[in-house]
């Protein structure tokens, strides 16, 4: 059985249950809220030159829609950043734990500057693995992807372990940035972070970095090393 559509206003009269129809519509999906998470920011010690790298995102909106915003970049201390990217992105929820994203990425530092379209999707896979793939259209035409996955490991109700993997892919040697088709470069990474408050926890980790295919033959043309193994300190924040 069912009743007729706003009976309360026979009691308490509409301009009464209007209002508060209003606050249980917004507290039920059209809340607005946001937030900034620094991902990482760190020091990178190796045996070359010693630098730092940050990965940090935010995003604002509803439940459904929002605008999302990502930056990652690394660098030697004693130069300007030698890659840097920002995206925009539109964010629309598939599901309560998976997202579609698609918007552009323009990319900064001391070599070719690209534009790319981005078309992607973020979010959680079973056991709890934060997963994320993107495929990158660039202004000149080069097609390139990204897959992205860590895990937070809880040893403490404060000490967390991460680990986590990347792989970038390429469908075209691209000589003018050091990029080569297949897996060009892949990731393995380990961060220990002591959360003090939720907002704020320091770490330390290791990361291996490995260069593969016509990638590697590049980096080895300009006297770089196609791999190795770095020393990461930093710190992880969010509000």
């Amino acid at each position: 059985m069912t009743g007729p559509d706003h009976a309360a206003d026979a009691i308490y009269g509409t301009p009464a249950m209007a209002p508060a129809r209003e606050i249980v519509r917004k507290e039920h999906g059209d809340i607005k809220s946001g937030m900034i998470l620094i991902d990482q920011l760190e020091a990178v010690i190796s045996k070359g030159k010693d630098g730092y790298a940050w990965d940090a995102q935010g995003w604002y909106g509803g439940d459904i829609d929002r605008l999302w915003i990502k930056t990652e970049g690394e660098s030697s201390f004693d130069e300007s950043p030698t890659h840097a990217e920002a995206q925009a992105l539109w964010n629309h929820a598939l599901e309560p734990w998976w997202n579609f994203q698609t918007g552009i990425r323009q990319d900064f530092g001391t070599g070719p500057n690209r534009t790319y379209a981005v078309v992607g999707v973020q979010g959680l896979a079973p056991y709890w693995f934060e997963m994320g793939g993107a495929l990158f259209l660039s202004n000149r035409g080069d097609v390139t992807a990204r897959i992205e996955a860590e895990y937070d490991q809880r040893l403490t109700q404060k000490l967390i372990l991460q680990p986590a993997i990347e792989f970038n892919l390429a469908a075209q040697d691209v000589p003018e940035l050091g990029i080569g088709s297949g897996l060009s470069t892949a990731e393995l990474e380990l961060r220990l972070r002591y959360q003090f408050v939720p907002e704020f926890a320091p770490y330390v980790g290791v990361q291996y970095e490995r260069a593969f295919g016509d990638t590697a033959d590049f980096r080895r043309a300009q006297g770089e090393k196609a791999g190795g193994w770095n020393l990461l300190i930093g710190i992880r924040s969010w509000f």
